[in-house]
This record gives structure tokens, sequence and C-alpha cells, in this order.
């Protein structure tokens, strides 16, 4: 069953930690679009089509991973590269730096403008509210980064790992996955996350950390014609 949940995430995490954001119409479920632009199916095998027809608008466009449904002529599925998804079993250790603050409402201006600057294709205005966000700030500017998205009881999925370029090179990032996912697996919650296979930078540091390839997991975009 756990197995189950990170081979179908978005799904997963609609049913379970998200249960209550989730717009669901059978076996179909997306978020709202002011939070995220993911659509989970239950299974490859399903007939969903009336149930995504229901959800997804002409001309919008989602993103699956994992499974991905049979679809009619009047969609458009486009595969991307396959993610690398990647788990986290140990603590990892923490390295001295600046201070970590949680984030909140009163931060949410500079989150935005942060991502919209490094990690501008999936976060939305509303998207700090699926989890918990932490960050450093340095000169009174937001200097990086972190939150959690996707989640189910057992897991975490780690995201917005964000350095803005004028902060690069000082192990923000390490301190904060680091800090992150020692909370979580205290928590009992095996944190886990998915990077591209082109960012060879960042696969590096999280397997340098502590974090292992479970799979490659498949990821694309569905858009209504």
């Amino acid at each position: 069953m756990i197995s189950a949940e990170l081979d179908n995430p978005f799904w997963a995490s609609l049913r379970s930690r998200h249960r209550a954001l989730a717009q669901c119409r059978d076996d179909a479920a997306c978020y709202p679009a002011e939070f995220a632009p993911f659509l989970g199916v239950a299974s490859a095998e399903t007939d969903v089509a009336d149930a995504i027809a229901s959800l997804v608008a002409p001309g919008e466009t989602l993103n699956l991973l994992g499974v991905a449904p049979k679809l009619p002529g009047e969609w458009i599925l486009e595969a991307y590269a396959p993610l690398a998804q990647m788990i986290c079993t140990a603590p990892i250790p923490l390295i001295d730096g600046p201070e970590l603050i949680e984030l909140s409402e009163a931060h949410r201006a500079d989150v935005l403008a942060l991502t919209a600057l490094v990690y501008p294709h999936y976060f939305r205005p509303r998207t700090m509210e699926l989890g918990r966000y932490f960050g450093i700030y340095q000169d009174g500017r937001l200097a990086a980064m972190i939150g959690e998205r996707l989640g189910m009881d057992a897991y975490q999925e780690i995201s917005a790992v964000c350095t803005h370029p004028d902060f690069t090179g000082r192990g923000y990032a390490r301190r904060l996955v680091a800090m992150l996912s020692n909370d979580n697996l205290e928590r009992g919650r095996t944190p886990f996350l998915h990077v591209s296979q082109q960012n060879h930078h960042a696969k590096l540091l999280y397997e340098q950390i502590g974090y292992r390839r479970r799979r490659d997991i498949g990821f694309w975009s569905l858009c209504r014609a």
C-alpha cells in the first residue's frame, strides 16, 4: 500500500492529507487552481474521461505524476522526461548557519517573489498552505526557502527548495533540507522529493546528504483542447 502511494503521489495526497481541499469526481481528483496544477487518477486502467471532463476546463493544463489515464482525442497528453523520486530514511547532519524561521502569511509576498524567480512552474498563490514552509533571511531578503507539498500518513514530500541567485554557495539549501527532513523523520514520516534528471547539481546535493533514488517516475501535462 505504501509503495502504491509513492507510485501515484498526486492521487494519494488528494485522497489523504489534502482530502479537504480536493476537487473530486469518481476516480479523479485535482487541487484547486490557486493551490497547485496537479491532477490525480486512481489507476491507468480506470475510465475517467467523464470525471476529468468535469474537473478540467477547456484550454486548462494540469500535470500528472506516476499514473496517466487513457483518454479520447479531445485531450492532449504530453510526456515529459521522468523525474527522479528520492527518499530519505535516516537523519541528516545539520550544518551550522543562519536562523531558520517558519514562513507565514506575513512572508507570502517574499515567497511568491522568490519562487517566481527560481521555481516558477508549479508554485501558486496558495501553495504554501499545503504544508509548512521555512526560510532563511539575510539582509532583509528571503535568501532561501523550503516547504512541504504532497503528503500521506507515512510520507511527506519536500518541495520548493529555492535559493536566491545572490545567496548561492552558502549551504542554505543543505541546511534547510536537513532540518525539514529530520523533523519529518521524528514525526514518523519518511521524506521524499522529486527532481529533474537534468538538475545534476540538485540530485548530487540530495545524494550527498542522504537521499537515495527510489525510482524514476512518469510526469505528464494534460490539456483539454
